[in-house]
């Protein structure tokens, strides 16, 4: 009777790992496939007749070629397309959204093709029939993937205090990562890597490059994922610049140093949109200003001291969304959100809807902000930050933004440390196309509840994490 070969078992165990992510790209195309052909559908029948210039075979093609590509860009920005790693909700919410962005592009287009106001009520039944088949897709792919791939064997690899299985159970990915084992790092770890073979996945939780990199090797050598949550200096080393030096490969690193024409592009993109954005804003703008001055007869504006690049202080213009008195005792302090009593009725509105952020065009305009780049912090708060976390100065190199990448893809009360990890990633790696992303994501997460929450008042300390 023969017995398989460790080296056979292990390519078992790969091709297990292959034919998941074939399985899963297949349905993802699925979806892009479906809401394609829903517009097809409607290209053909409403509206292919009705350009100035019909097209034949080829110019069809572009068009609906073009929806495909603006809804995959979309869906890539929105995360419409991760199936394990959200709820049904989350991706029916992500795909309605990039469905609506992507047909109300395709509608100009169409505007441009056949020179006057096309009928909108075929686009209209366009979209909902693809909310009904973007339902359908959330749902049954999330049903398919958990009964085709159970909950992978997981361990957790950490160092200091271990949060990362609470936020798993917390953020509903239990049924993907079955937590096992926790292990805490210690300088016997090479000796009990072993226990990792009977593991399909493994998370580091800020584990010291030392140990991290002997734990790395050993789980690329057995094909065992790893997914890790760095520390600081590992999100500056991501933005580390390539190079050959000496005949060797050289990683070089600086200061944030971004390319002139960049910092250029980036400031006419800026004043353009912040113009535009103004112009279109003004009317809500007028609106709000004149219901906090009836409702209270306070200031309609109020300023507040913050940092931008450097260290710069300047004054940041809000709308009032709390009482006169709110810090008439002096002390800074972080909003606690709906719990707040400060919070005026108008005030919880405009937050809720992001009106009272409107002022901060004009921070933009002036130059003392980008539409993108780390929120500012007030001096008062970042000076306590960094009483137990000195690199959060670091967050400093670029100019403060109206949005930013810890915005998007944290929470309000995402701590200190995480929320400086993200904004080191987005300084790290400066781009316009990064910019576009981070504007465009910002428009998803502006009707999520949980995004507007304040801070948990037990959290006290900066260097908090997971």
């Amino acid at each position: 009777m023969s017995s398989k070969s460790p080296n056979n078992s292990k390519q078992i165990y790969t091709n297990k790992f292959f034919y998941h992510d074939l399985q899963l790209r297949a349905i993802k195309l699925l979806n892009l496939v479906l809401l394609t052909i829903v517009f097809a559908g409607t290209w053909y029948l409403a509206y292919a007749k009705e350009i100035e210039d019909p097209f034949h075979g080829k110019g069809n093609i572009v068009v609906i070629a073009l929806f495909a590509l603006v809804y995959f860009l979309y869906g890539r920005t929105y995360d419409a397309f991760t199936v394990s790693l959200s709820s049904i909700t989350e991706k029916f919410y992500s795909q309605v959204l990039s469905c609506l962005f992507t047909d109300g592009i395709m509608y100009f287009v169409i505007l441009l093709l056949t020179r006057h106001w096309p009928r909108i009520l075929p686009l209209f039944i366009c979209l909902l029939v693809q909310i009904v088949v973007s339902y359908l897709w959330s749902s049954l792919s999330f049903k398919w993937y958990f009964k085709a791939f159970p909950a992978k064997k997981t361990a957790i690899i950490y160092d200091q205090e271990n949060n990362l299985e609470e936020a798993i159970s917390e953020y509903g990915l239990g049924n993907k990562f079955d937590i096992q084992k926790s292990i805490l790092v210690n300088s016997e770890i090479e000796k009990r890597l072993p226990e990792l073979d009977e593991f399909e996945i493994v998370f580091l939780s800020n584990v010291h490059s030392h140990e991290r990199n002997q734990i790395i090797k050993y789980c690329i050598q057995h094909d065992i994922r790893v997914y890790i949550l760095p520390r600081i200096g590992d999100v500056i080393m991501s933005g580390a610049e390539r190079m050959h030096l000496l005949h060797l490969p050289v990683l070089h690193l600086g200061r944030y140093s971004p390319k002139p024409e960049f910092l250029v592009i980036k400031r006419l993109f800026d004043i353009i949109v912040s113009g535009c954005a103004f112009i279109v804003a003004s009317p809500f703008m007028l609106a709000v200003a004149i219901a906090i001055k009836v409702t209270d007869h306070g200031p309609i504006l109020y300023k507040q001291v913050r940092l931008t690049k450097d260290g710069r202080e300047f004054k940041v213009l809000k709308f009032r969304s709390m009482r006169v008195d709110a810090e008439k005792d002096g002390v800074a302090r972080l909003s606690t959100g709906e719990k707040d009593d400060r919070v005026t009725a108008v005030g919880k509105f405009i937050r809720k809807v992001r009106f009272d952020e409107l002022p901060q065009l004009f921070n933009i305009l002036k130059g003392d902000m980008s539409i993108v780049g780390p929120r500012p912090e007030r001096p008062e708060i970042a000076a306590q930050y960094e009483e137990e976390l000195p690199e959060f100065s670091m967050r400093l190199q670029a100019k403060a933004g109206l949005t930013g990448y810890a915005q998007v893809y944290g929470k309000y009360n995402t701590t200190p440390y995480n929320k400086l990890e993200m904004d080191l990633m987005y300084i790290a790696n400066p781009s316009i196309f990064e910019d576009l992303r981070i504007i465009f994501a910002t428009v998803k997460i502006l009707f999520e509840a949980e995004s507007t929450e304040g801070v948990d008042t037990d959290q006290s300390t900066a260097s908090k994490k997971i």
